[in-house]
């Protein structure tokens, strides 16, 4: 692969060959939500984990911006100029005075709609493919800063690992502890779920007459995130949005009941949903609680993931 720059270069210069770069889509292992703010957005403390469940972006020269896919939601996915990949590309053109001129094709295995980030995740993907191929030399920093004006999990997603998210969530802090690799089980549903749907029942059910208890701040999952324990880290999860995305699809208790049943240390929904979570103690731990979440049929697919995974790479 050509190197990004010249030995005797002062500047960036254009890759030109394909750049491939692999993304992870992300949990929350705590997301705290805020009221709603006059800007529109809640006010979120989260706790961001990368795992490794992965798309892939491969951007070309081009005389065009043009977009393809394969693989998750293929035929359903718009590539149009409403697509997170797009909007990412002409938003570092424009923030750096270049053509967004590119050939993107996108291998999409993050479920659509799935409390996932899978837009966000192919939005810093893109933003790190463009800015190689280009040779706009923007630093992850100054890319961070484009992808929060796109999407709050855009950010994170540039650096990966975990990572304290404030403010509507674009604010990211890495969370340091020793090297530690928890094991996952996603219990992927049929469908998805509006992201801004599910913020707007959680507003419902907090004015209503039994408003869901908040999380209280996320110090307690980052001290277990410490202990290395997958039992003090379980008791610790936590998502303010389970109770709306539980409201919009009552079936997804049915799934966090199997799950439980199936040996699972603990279970959540995964950000806005409708993917539910479950922490095990191992690989092997895993692989049961997936094919226990399988044989009974409550979700399309149940499969294993492990992270921390690093953010948005080139392969």
């Amino acid at each position: 692969m050509t190197e990004a720059w010249g030995p005797d270069d002062d500047e960036p210069r254009r890759h030109h060959g394909p750049v491939r770069v692999r993304v992870p889509a992300k949990i929350n292992l705590h997301l705290g939500v805020g009221p709603l703010r006059d800007d529109g957005f809640h006010e979120l403390n989260t706790v961001y984990h990368a795992i490794s469940l992965f798309d892939e972006l491969t951007a070309r020269p081009g005389d065009t911006l043009t977009l393809t896919m394969e693989g998750e939601g293929a035929g359903t996915l718009a590539l149009d100029e409403s697509n997170l990949i797009m909007r990412a590309a002409r938003a570092l053109a424009a923030r750096t005075r270049v053509p967004a001129y590119a050939r993107l094709h996108l291998r999409k295995s993050i479920p659509l709609a799935g409390g996932l980030a899978g837009g966000s995740a192919d939005a810093a993907a893109t933003l790190i493919a463009c800015d190689l191929l280009w040779g706009t030399g923007l630093t992850r920093e100054e890319l961070a800063e484009v992808g929060a004006e796109l999407g709050s999990d855009v950010p994170f997603l540039l650096h990966g690992g975990t990572a304290l998210g404030t403010g509507h969530g674009e604010a990211v802090s890495p969370i340091l502890a020793r090297p530690t690799t928890w094991h996952w089980v996603l219990a992927i549903a049929d469908g998805g779920l509006s992201t801004p749907e599910v913020y707007r029942k959680l507003d419902d059910l907090r004015a209503g007459s039994w408003p869901p208890k908040a999380l209280s701040g996320p110090d307690e999952l980052m001290a277990a995130l410490r202990q290395r324990d997958p039992e003090v880290l379980g008791a610790a999860l936590g998502n303010d949005l389970q109770a709306a995305a539980l409201a919009l699809r009552p079936e997804l208790a049915d799934v966090l009941k199997c799950g439980s049943e199936a040996g699972a240390v603990a279970g959540l929904v995964s950000g806005s949903g409708p993917t539910c979570v479950f922490l095990a103690t191992d690989a092997a731990h895993a692989a049961r609680v997936a094919a226990g979440l399988n044989s009974a049929g409550v979700c399309r697919e149940a499969v294993t993931a492990r992270g921390p995974m690093p953010g948005a790479r080139v392969t």
